[in-house]
């Protein structure tokens, strides 16, 4: 049996860890027993966003000081998701997930939060964006599952994945191999990285067709989607990390998650709905008890691929000047803060088979009544 405890922390920069170091000091925090740092960072969530891989850095490298242990063991035995870009009134901030064992406790009554974590292995280039990396993503989602003691499809509410994705020189170097990639954009490879890591969410928790999931489709077929899956890419790694979170029974925590989906970005109704599933029925903006019980809210953004919203037509697609994914996060982060009354939230922008086209999951974590 173990405890899952979450923390939220504000940041002034992608490396200011000002707000670990006290937790870790008073000893509301014990490093040994962090298993992911899920931070968004004020780059601009495109290839060259420094911000992730700084941030990445400075938390590595205090947990390694407090633990007196290399960076490499602490980036083995802990995820770093960084997801760049706080557009709009989105916040910057950390969560940190803790698992402590409690052997000899006795459970919380019903079901409470569960967490897993997994890393896959370093994925080629040409590997990635295809059924290679579907395959592989599906493997590590159902050991984290293992791992969280998650039994059921049905008790996961969200999987949040860092996923690679190529630079030129990648390209370059699979091309002189004789090997081709996806894609030559390496913009455009985001998208495929972060779809064909969704699509693995969705082949393990049994969300679409095993045989509808074919190179052809990842990226191309919207009807195939996860509903709880959440993918970012990043050139920080070349492999991917699994954050799988649910309910089980017999955990410790006081914490509960529940999620819905956004079915396009101004769906504030799944956003309440989320709150809810996790316990919320009252809109945490107009109550500060309720405000107070939210211990985080996650979810993906995406700019409708059809260029409409609910019917009217939207530029995001068109804008050279600005990158579509910015403006999705920045518009669903403010349907969500104004539903909660908070600007710290957590958005990932690109929702490649996450949610339906143009929409997304949204997860809600609160302190159970």
């Amino acid at each position: 049996m173990h405890r899952i405890e979450v923390h939220r922390i504000p940041t002034l920069a992608p490396d200011d860890v000002t707000g670990l170091r006290h937790l870790i000091d008073d000893g509301t925090v014990d490093p040994a027993e962090i298993i992911c740092v899920l931070g968004k960072t004020e780059g601009n969530g495109c290839v060259n966003d420094w911000s992730r891989g700084f941030a990445t850095v400075a938390y590595t490298t205090l947990i390694a000081e407090r633990l007196r242990v290399p960076v490499t063991e602490v980036a083995r035995r802990a995820l770093f998701i960084m997801s760049g870009g706080t557009e709009g009134v989105l916040s910057p901030h950390v969560t940190i997930f803790t698992r402590r064992e409690m052997n000899g406790r006795s459970p919380k009554p019903g079901k409470r939060l569960v967490a897993g974590i997994h890393h896959t292995r370093p994925f080629a280039a040409e590997e990635q964006g295809t059924m290679a990396m579907v395959g592989v993503v599906e493997d590590s989602v159902r050991r984290a599952m293992g791992s969280a003691g998650i039994a059921t499809a049905a008790d996961v509410h969200f999987v949040q994945i860092k996923c690679p994705l190529l630079t030129v020189d990648a390209i370059t170097d699979a091309a002189r191999r004789g090997r081709l990639t996806v894609t030559t954009n390496t913009y455009a490879s985001m998208g495929y990285s972060r779809a064909a890591s969704a699509l693995g969410v969705a082949m393990a928790l049994g969300e679409v067709p095993a045989d509808a999931i074919t190179d052809e489709a990842i990226g191309r077929r919207w009807d195939l989607y996860s509903r709880v899956a959440s993918t970012s890419a990043g050139v920080e790694l070349d492999n991917c990390e699994v954050l799988v979170l649910g309910n089980a029974e017999g955990a410790a925590s006081e914490l509960v998650i529940g999620h819905d989906v956004m079915e396009d970005a101004i769906d504030a109704a799944a956003v309440r709905r989320a709150l809810a599933s996790a316990g919320v029925a009252v809109d945490p903006a107009s109550d500060p008890d309720a405000r107070a019980r939210v211990v985080g809210i996650f979810a993906k953004a995406e700019a409708s691929p059809a260029g409409r919203i609910r019917g009217r037509r939207h530029t995001m697609m068109d804008d050279s000047d600005i990158n579509h994914t910015r403006h999705a996060r920045a518009a669903v982060a403010a349907v969500i803060a104004s539903v909660i009354g908070d600007p710290m939230v957590y958005v990932s922008g690109g929702a490649e088979h996450q949610g339906p086209s143009g929409g997304g999951p949204v997860a809600v974590i609160a302190r159970a009544p």
